[in-house]
């Protein structure tokens, strides 16, 4: 294992070279009350607890390995409406394999995604530990809301004009409203 970055405080990072080839590399990580915090901090959470991250490390061949682990946290996040907390559980399963000699590409080019978004290419170590927090960023709820929480309609106009509402800015809305007429006077 190598010691934490000052960027990456959280890192576990263990050199493929010390990997057993021929068994799995079992891992269990559960930060401590101050790392929780770091890693809170990192994410712009309010608060972080019962964050654990275990599974194993995979050989699948001379230079392919596969992390497959379980990830489980309590998130409390703002109300994208109140600000008021909302709590979140996360539990999920994580995947990346890592290997070697993956295509290169200028920087700047085209390239097309490719479908498995779990491949990464392989370095000198892997790092349950940044995959743990990579896998946390992923999983949490990107706008939160409060039980109950709605955002409320506002109407702002010049005095004595008719306020427009959301269906007046639809492009298509009065070329609808043209056509049902049309199809009405028909019948």
């Amino acid at each position: 294992m190598t010691a934490a970055t000052a960027s990456e405080p959280w890192s576990q990072a263990l050199r493929v070279a010390s990997l057993p080839t021929r068994k799995p590399t079992r891992f269990s990580i559960r930060p401590a009350p101050a790392m929780l915090r770091e890693i809170a901090a990192a994410l712009d959470l309010t608060s972080l607890s019962k964050l654990s991250f275990s599974g194993e490390i995979r050989p699948l061949g001379p230079d392919y390995w596969e992390l497959a682990g379980r990830l489980g946290a309590t998130v409390v996040q703002p109300c994208v409406v109140t600000l008021a907390p909302v709590t979140t559980r996360i539990d999920e399963d994580v995947r990346r394999e890592f290997r070697r000699d993956l295509p290169q590409f200028e920087a700047g080019s085209e390239v097309e995604m490719p479908a498995d978004d779990t491949l990464e290419e392989l370095g000198d170590s892997i790092d349950p530990g940044r995959v743990m927090v990579e896998a946390l960023a992923l999983a949490l709820p990107l706008f939160p809301r409060a039980p109950g929480a709605e955002l409320e309609r506002a109407s702002f106009t010049e005095p004595g004009k008719q306020p427009l509402s959301d269906d007046d800015v639809k492009p298509f809305a009065a070329l609808q409203e043209l056509r049902d007429k049309l199809s009405g006077d028909k019948g």
